[in-house]
């Protein structure tokens, strides 16, 4: 019940934030790989998959795209030209942050001694989760915007199709 209840307060947080329905599931969708990177850290470790590590997990959700929605609007580019230059411009930034976060938690992955079952869970979710998240969210996520982009625009023109009244275009005549 926390998995879900989380991930509904954080869709919540990127709707208001991006203002669109959709375009949060992109980064959501970075959780299926940031799980993956958990769980096989946690087996080559031979650690189990505890409510820290759940924790963990939780913690993963990177947001990359938000320069990517901004040059969109502001600057009037095309969602490909948006997408290609935030990756361009994004790339060094996100792998800098990416690059910090996993040596913080090396600290918590190595750690031995007292309350170490506690800490050793959660640096090893952190690390796991980032390495293999960051490797293929680089490639998975401008794909995944590109892809839900068109479905917006898909789904627009059927709501104007289907309700033009409430969307304010002018209703189709026939003679």
């Amino acid at each position: 019940m926390l998995i879900p209840t989380a991930l509904a307060a954080v869709y919540i947080v990127l709707v208001i934030l991006y203002e669109s329905f959709i375009h949060p599931v992109t980064i959501l969708s970075t959780l299926f790989s940031a799980g993956v990177g958990t769980v096989l850290a946690l087996l080559l470790f031979n650690t189990e998959f505890s409510f820290i590590a759940m924790i963990g997990v939780i913690l993963l959700i990177g947001i990359v795209k938000n320069f990517a929605l901004e040059a969109e609007r502001t600057d009037r580019f095309s969602p490909r030209g948006a997408i290609f230059r935030a990756c361009v411009l994004r790339f060094r930034p996100i792998m800098m942050t990416t690059f910090a976060a996993i040596f913080g938690a090396v600290p918590l992955l190595l750690s031995f001694g007292e309350g170490s079952e506690i800490r050793r869970p959660l640096g090893i979710a952190i690390v796991g989760g980032l390495i293999v998240s960051q490797l293929l969210t680089l490639y998975t996520t401008p794909v995944l915007y590109l892809y839900l982009d068109r479905f917006r625009h898909w789904s627009n023109r059927q709501w104007r199709r289907l309700f033009p009244r409430l969307s304010g275009a002018a209703p189709e005549t026939r003679v």
